[in-house]
C-alpha cells in the first residue's frame, strides 16, 4: 500500500541546529520572521477566503519565551512562545488550521508548537523542582539551581488500520465520542516493547482480535501535546471483537460499501483529513470519501 499525504508528514525547512549554542541565531544572515503562539494556538491572518500564519517581525513580536525553528527559502524562523496568543491576532489550533496550509508553512508550524506545549508543561526542574531556563534557543530547558538539562519529549504512540481475510476495515470508538464517530485504533508504546508488538497488544487490549503482520505506513508528528503518531496496517487473525468497554466503547467491521453508504449519510463520521488516521483509511478505501469531524 501507499499511504496518502495527510498534515505534518514531512519536514521541508532546515533546522540549523548549529546555530542554536549561545544564540548565534540572532545575528545570521537573512531575514526574521516570528510566529507568535501558546501551547497549540498560534497567531493567524485572513488570507483570501481563508487563515493563514500570521509571522511578525522581531520588533512587533511580544514578550515571552524564544525558539530558533531554522531556515527556509533563505529567511530565518522563530516563534515567541506566550502564555496565550492575544485575541487581536486571531489565535486558532494548529490541528485546526493544519489542512488548509502548505507544507512549508505547516512543517514548522508543527515544529514550533511542538515546542510551545513541552515548554508550557515543564517548567520546573523534575530533579530538584526549581524553576528552569530556556536554553539552547528553545530546544532544551536548564535548571539554573541543580544544573540539569531537560529536552523535548516525544512520545512514541502506535495507529493502525487492521483488515480481515475479507479486506474489511476494523474501526472503533471512543466512550466520550458521539454515536456514528469511528476511528482507527492507536495507543502508546510501553517500555521494553517493539512497534510491531505494540500494535498487536493494543489491538488485543481494546477489541480482542489478534492481528498477525504489521506493515509500517508512515508517520506523523501530533504535539497535542506531544506524540509521535507511528502509523501501520495489520492483518488480523481472528475476527470476533469483544471491546474493553474503556477506551473503546464500541467496535466493528467495515465494508468499502458500508463506508460508502454510511459516510454519505453521515450515520459514520471519520477522522479529520489533517490526521494519519484519515490518510489509513482512505489509502485503504482508495476513492473519494465523504464524512469528517473536527
Amino acid at each position: 500500500m501507499t499511504i496518502v499525504d495527510y498534515a505534518f508528514f514531512s519536514s521541508t525547512h532546515d533546522r540549523s541546529a548549529h546555530l542554536r549554542k549561545d544564540d548565534a541565531w540572532r545575528e545570521a544572515p537573512g531575514e526574521l520572521r516570528v510566529l507568535v503562539l501558546g501551547g497549540e494556538h498560534v497567531a493567524t491572518a485572513r488570507e483570501g477566503d481563508g487563515l493563514g500564519l500570521l509571522w511578525a517581525t522581531a520588533d512587533e513580536a511580544p514578550d515571552g519565551e524564544w525558539a530558533f525553528l531554522g531556515y527556509r527559502g533563505g529567511v530565518r524562523y522563530a516563534a515567541v512562545m506566550v502564555d496565550r496568543v492575544p485575541a487581536e491576532l486571531q489565535p486558532q489550533s494548529l490541528r485546526m488550521i493544519g489542512p488548509v496550509l502548505d507544507a512549508d508553512e505547516a512543517s514548522t508550524a508543527v515544529h514550533a508548537v511542538g515546542l510551545a506545549r513541552w515548554h508550557q508543561n515543564h517548567r520546573f526542574c523534575a530533579a530538584c523542582g526549581q524553576p528552569t531556563q530556556v536554553y539552547a534557543a528553545g530546544h532544551e530547558r536548564i535548571c539554573p539551581a541543580c544544573g540539569t538539562h531537560h529536552f523535548p519529549r516525544t512520545d512514541p504512540a502506535v495507529i493502525m488500520l487492521i483488515t480481515d481475510d475479507q479486506d474489511r476495515a476494523l474501526l472503533g470508538r471512543h466512550p466520550s465520542w458521539p454515536e456514528g464517530r469511528f476511528s482507527t485504533l492507536a495507543g502508546f508504546v510501553e517500555p521494553g516493547e517493539s512497534l510491531d508488538d505494540a500494535v498487536r497488544r493494543e489491538v488485543m487490549e481494546e477489541v480482542g482480535v489478534e492481528v498477525g503482520e504489521v506493515t509500517y505506513a508512515g508517520s506523523q508528528p501530533w504535539p497535542f501535546p506531544s506524540s509521535l503518531m507511528l502509523g501501520f496496517f495489520g492483518q488480523a487473525a481472528s475476527a470476533d471483537i469483544t471491546v474493553d468497554a474503556d477506551e473503546i466503547s464500541e467496535a466493528r467491521w467495515f465494508t468499502r460499501d458500508e463506508v460508502t453508504e454510511m459516510t454519505a449519510s453521515t450515520d459514520l463520521l471519520l477522522p479529520p483529513n489533517v490526521s494519519i488516521s484519515r490518510a489509513l483509511i482512505q489509502d485503504w478505501y482508495q476513492g473519494p470519501l465523504a464524512g469528517s469531524w473536527d
